[in-house]
């Protein structure tokens, strides 16, 4: 079953959700390129690696916030209990708690690199971008970054594409000024930069198709965006655990969201988000 948004589902950016639909997107991006770009190139899924410790202003990305709500719910309940206490004269007893100890803990993003088979050589490299690349001081931005650069700023043979499906965190593509949009995709072929093709993205539009390029001599490979997503949906089997009644955790803007309520109402959610 697909997602009922004609586009990218904003209940999927939830911090829960996302790293799942994160390695669904690679694994089926791998295997569309896989038909599209065989015998002379393979798609294959790298993993770029960092140290996130407890200075990392990313922890929040990557902890899950059940932990600290459960905190949160210990803290609440001894509060009341030392209220009790001292009503009838005892000193109130401090109770141990079980939380995530902020050790370094090397982290591994998934992307996707285009070989070619010949000489063993990256041609292209494709990243979706997580929240902890988009987090500003955060040691996934900064390694991220760091990736970018060597791309851009070298001699570099390499292709770069970037897609971008989260609303929250701040940007890491062009400096200019863009049209309004949710969502962006960015192309940079290597000997244009650093110009770039890019598609801004509004929550109400079609993720859309993208190329893919490769060597001079071999056409551009189609990577269809939306074809992907509704595949990654449909085999993770998000339907069952979305709940479309309530409005998403990363919240929309007032027009994203008056348009949200009447598209899933006309989806069969009628009490869908307020």
């Amino acid at each position: 079953m697909p997602s009922p948004f004609p586009g990218m589902d904003p209940y999927l950016e939830h911090p829960a959700i996302w790293p799942d639909l994160h390695h669904g997107l690679i694994s089926e991006i791998q295997a569309v390129l896989n038909r599209g770009v065989r015998p002379r190139y393979r798609a294959t899924v790298e993993e770029r690696v960092y140290v996130s410790d407890e200075n990392d202003p990313g922890r929040c990305a990557i902890i899950p916030d059940v932990a600290i709500q459960s905190a949160n719910e210990h803290l609440r309940v001894s509060q009341t209990d030392r209220t009790d206490d001292d009503a009838n004269g005892a000193l109130a007893v401090a109770e141990p708690v079980t939380a995530i100890t902020m050790i370094d803990e090397e982290i591994r993003e998934a992307r996707i690199v285009i070989v070619d088979l010949n000489d063993q050589r990256v041609v292209t490299v494709i990243e979706v971008v997580s929240p902890t690349n988009k987090i500003v001081g955060s040691r996934g931005r900064a390694d991220y970054e760091r990736k970018r650069r060597e791309v851009f700023e070298s001699e570099s043979e390499t292709h770069f594409v970037e897609i971008d499906l989260l609303r929250q965190g701040e940007p890491i593509y062009a400096a200019q000024r863009l049209p309004p949009h949710d969502y962006l995709v960015h192309v940079s072929r290597r000997g244009k930069r650093p110009r770039g093709t890019l598609w801004p993205i509004l929550l109400t539009q079609r993720l859309p198709v993208i190329p893919i390029p490769l060597l001079p001599e071999d056409n551009d490979v189609d990577l269809d965006l939306k074809a992907v997503f509704d595949s990654a949906y449909d085999r993770a089997g998000y339907d069952l655990v979305i709940d479309y009644r309530r409005p998403p955790v990363v919240g929309l803007d007032e027009l994203n969201a008056r348009w949200a309520v009447e598209w899933l109402s006309k989806k069969g959610f009628p009490e869908s988000v307020s």
